[in-house]
Order: C-alpha cells, then sequence, then structure tokens
C-alpha cells in the first residue's frame, strides 16, 4: 500500500490502508476540524520534524470509562489529588507540546 500525502482538503484515507506499522498519511495540519476528524477515526497526529504524520494502528487502545476498574493503589494515589483533569482548558498548548515530543 502507497502513503497518502494530504494537503489542505480535510480528508483521511480508509483506515484499513495503514501500512503495517499503523502508518496511515503524512502531511496536512492540525486544524481543529481535521483532528476532529481523526479522532472519531481512530487516527491521530505524531510529528517527525515539520510534518504530521498520522497513524491508526491496529489493534490500538480503547478507555471505556464504564469498564475502567481503578487499582487500590491508584485509588490512594488519586485520593491525594497529585493530579488535575480537566477538559478544554489547554487545546493549543496540548497540541504544540504534541507537535514538540
Amino acid at each position: 500500500m502507497a502513503l497518502h500525502v494530504l494537503n489542505n482538503k480535510i480528508w483521511f484515507p480508509p483506515a484499513d490502508e495503514a501500512l503495517s506499522d499503523g502508518l496511515l498519511a503524512i502531511g496536512g495540519d492540525l486544524q481543529v476540524e481535521r483532528l476532529l476528524l481523526a479522532y472519531k477515526n481512530g487516527i491521530f497526529p505524531w510529528y517527525d520534524g515539520d510534518l504530521p504524520l498520522w497513524w491508526h494502528p491496529n489493534p490500538r487502545f480503547v478507555l471505556l470509562p464504564n469498564d475502567l476498574k481503578v487499582s487500590k493503589s491508584m485509588k490512594t494515589l488519586l485520593h491525594q489529588r497529585k493530579f488535575k483533569f480537566t477538559i478544554n482548558q489547554a487545546f493549543e498548548q496540548v497540541i504544540d507540546n504534541c507537535k514538540k515530543s
């Protein structure tokens, strides 16, 4: 299978066209619309230099909150309030830091 190169059009190839390591496409950008489309389809970006690489690994990890079993040690850690869970508090910073990783 050939690697797909994305441009300004917001689309992704079918996930079953990913390479054996999960790499699906290269290029494009991190517009909110593209990210939402990617995440809805189990695709995520990771940078290699200046270009985003778009991945769809198989198998992949899916966390279902209703099926989550929290261990006793994790409950203890959570009660210490060392972590803070937020939603949509720093979107730009998260994306920028993902790019730098």
